[in-house]
């Protein structure tokens, strides 16, 4: 547990000062014992920093999304913070009581079973038998886990750790709260439930500090986004905007999978404004365009051509097609043109992946299947909240319903 001053001046929950962590790289690795002790004066190795003189501040009850590469430095934040790992140069002070939900597992004893570790978990928080007593019907609720409770966890699955582990850790009432990326192991349900419970969590004034790899995720819970890369402060700020800014950063392409029989062949995809120009970030209510030109080798009876488009969770947000919309081709043959024109795109913020589909009528053959091979990123103005914007008129009635 890190430490439980209270002292932090000006509202100042968590100080982190000039923090820089290395870790050892080693050139060569020795297998056996021989090998070992023949080379331990001559073993060389580089220096990795992990975290370069990084300085920044949480203020009491605010919440902080770290996001990042992989290798940025996130993880190893969250564990200096917790006083697993201790930085070479600079200080970090917590301000409050810590719960930290990090690895799976970590925190557990895997021969021990959910009960007892129940109460190890929260003894190494630094509570008491008789305080866990009176909490422990809260944390067994929470988790839904009662049924498993009495068996080892070595047997539990990755949800069921992060189940126990996250009731745990919110239900000890912590000032300050550490959250590593564990809760996207869970089951969509529980997700939702404990994205529940961090809310409640920041109306009563708990610290979060959240790392992710879903940045529309951090944008929507937090106060403010740290940016890490490489080690170093990339960008520290307005949550939409640093994800914003992240977004255009990250070159990543999805692992799109492309398939098909061939015999018609998408060309090119193009996402286009409403000025007709090549675009990939759009805004919320504008125009949008996807353009599909197409090549068919062979004469193909009344193909279907379809788009769907799924958030960066991977969800399908929203879908439709020739056939959906009654709209027949016919006979194809050579060389064409299709537009799926969205006069109002609804999405909110967040980026977003295409998939365009030309397949049978029958929906039995795949022509060319391109699977989330095109992103775009959405931005609105910040009125409602999701993925998707709604026209809503909100009236004040007079008693009894009238307006």
């Amino acid at each position: 547990m890190a430490s439980e001053d209270r002292g932090g001046k000006d509202g100042i929950a968590v100080e982190v000062k000039g923090v820089s962590k290395s870790f050892r790289l080693y050139h060569d690795v020795n297998y056996n014992l021989k090998e070992k002790i023949i080379n331990w004066r001559k073993r060389g190795y580089d220096l990795f920093w992990a975290l370069n003189d990084v300085t920044f501040d949480v203020r009491h009850g605010e919440t902080l999304a770290i996001i990042g590469p992989n290798g940025s430095g996130k993880s190893t934040l969250l564990r200096m913070m917790t006083r697993i790992l201790k930085p070479d140069k600079g200080e970090i002070a917590m301000h409050g009581k810590v719960a930290a939900l990090l690895d799976l597992g970590a925190g557990f004893h895997p021969d021990l079973t959910g009960r007892e570790n129940t109460y190890l978990n929260a003894s190494i928080l630094g509570f008491k038998k008789k305080e866990v007593d009176a909490i422990f019907d809260e944390i067994v609720e929470f988790s839904e886990l009662e049924a498993f409770l009495d068996n080892q966890v070595k047997n539990y699955s990755s949800g069921m750790y992060v189940r126990l582990g996250f009731s745990v850790a919110i239900n000890v009432d912590p000032d300050i709260l550490l959250i590593d990326e564990v809760l996207a192991v869970g089951d969509e349900a529980f997700q939702a439930k404990c994205l529940e419970r961090i809310r409640r969590l920041q109306e009563e004034g708990t610290t979060i500090i959240l790392v992710t790899h879903t940045t529309d995720t951090a944008a929507q819970l937090s106060d403010r986004i740290l940016w890490l890369e490489s080690g170093r402060i990339r960008m520290l700020g307005d949550p939409w905007e640093v994800a914003g800014e992240y977004h255009k950063a990250m070159s990543l392409r999805p692992v799109g999978e492309e398939a098909g029989t061939r015999e018609l062949e998408m060309t090119e995809v193009l996402l286009l404004d409403g000025e007709g120009r090549p675009c990939v970030e759009f805004e919320t209510g504008k125009p949008m365009s996807i353009r599909m030109s197409f090549l068919a080798h062979e004469p193909v009876e009344n193909p279907v051509f379809s788009i769907a488009v799924y958030n960066s969770q991977g969800l399908l947000v929203y879908g439709t097609g020739t056939q959906r919309r009654g709209v027949g081709l016919g006979t194809v043959e050579g060389e064409g043109c299709l537009a799926f024109n969205i006069p109002s795109l609804m999405l909110l913020d967040g980026r977003y992946f295409l998939t365009v589909n030309a397949m049978s009528s029958d929906g039995l053959v795949n022509y060319h299947f391109l699977d989330k091979k095109y992103q775009f990123d959405v931005k609105s103005h910040g009125e409602d909240e999701g993925y998707l914007g709604m026209d809503c008129e909100i009236v004040r009635l007079r008693r009894g319903g009238s307006g």
